[in-house]
């Protein structure tokens, strides 16, 4: 695993593109990754390996900086979130004969809850995009974009190659990535349609991208977070965070406020 850290930043909501304060909440050795926050704001939830080779979840304050570990197990468990359902977390669980799985626990014992979602194996990147369904990047050869439907009992094929990001849009849509050797396409999918469109293209094959509300989308390209302007076609910088001497983002995510930024730094 790569080293990382990641790295709070308390953003200036009158002025786009502006940081107030930023800091390093894990700077330790070792893996601490894939992070996401709580509904209500408070927590950062990660990913970390520790000296036992074991990835488990972890919470941040945010107030406080105060790392708590949520799951201690004989699994490993990866992107952690709090589900749009219920009072439960989703994550990709790693089993013990190494299958991998899409699991929900509960958010006041983090045990395992019994879910439709843990049916299909190989995931490696998921997202949910309303309470019945879910997209996930399969582990295939080649690797390929798939989706299920709790409701329906039932999955799709929807593409080969894709970027380990997709996001929800709205209701209808999502956001994915397809790379090649050198760039990124990313398409909007109407799930109405079955159909997909090209939404923007960039020579970077970073995978990391996310779907914002206020700025739409948004991908991480060496220190610096990237917004493309549809009417304009073309890309510009939202974040520079080369000044705080962060290398290289390789996740990055908002809380709902859009106060806070957490990034990923590939050391």
């Amino acid at each position: 695993m790569p080293e990382t850290d990641l790295w709070l930043a308390e953003l200036d909501t009158k002025f786009p593109g502006k940081i107030k304060t930023i800091v390093n909440i894990t700077n330790r050795p070792g893996y601490d990754n894939q992070p996401s926050f709580s509904k209500n704001g408070k927590l950062i939830y990660f990913t970390s390996i520790h000296q036992d080779k074991q990835a488990d979840v972890y919470a941040c304050a945010v107030k406080s900086k105060k790392i708590t570990q949520l799951t201690k197990t004989k699994e490993s468990e990866y992107s952690p979130n709090e589900t749009p359902f219920g009072n439960s977390m989703s994550v990709v669980a790693v089993l013990q004969d190494s299958s991998q799985v899409i699991q929900l626990l509960d958010l006041k014992t983090f045990t395992v809850i019994n879910s439709p979602f843990s049916k299909f194996d190989s995931v490696g990147y998921y997202h949910f995009i309303n309470t019945d369904t879910v997209l996930y990047y399969k582990l295939t050869n080649p690797h390929s974009l798939r989706c299920y439907s709790a409701k329906k009992n039932e999955g799709g094929f929807l593409g080969e190659h894709p970027c380990r990001t997709f996001k929800a849009v709205n209701r209808y849509t999502f956001m994915f990535g397809v790379k090649d050797s050198s760039s990124t396409r990313f398409f909007l999918y109407d799930v109405r349609l079955q159909k997909a469109n090209l939404y923007a293209s960039i020579n970077s094959v970073n995978e990391d991208m996310i779907w914002h509300p206020i700025h739409g989308l948004l991908v991480s390209h060496q220190a610096t977070i990237l917004k493309y302007d549809l009417l304009q076609q073309k890309w510009s910088v939202l974040y520079d965070l080369s000044l705080f001497g962060i290398k290289k983002i390789t996740r990055f995510c908002f809380d709902q406020t859009n106060k806070y930024l957490v990034v990923v730094n590939n050391l």
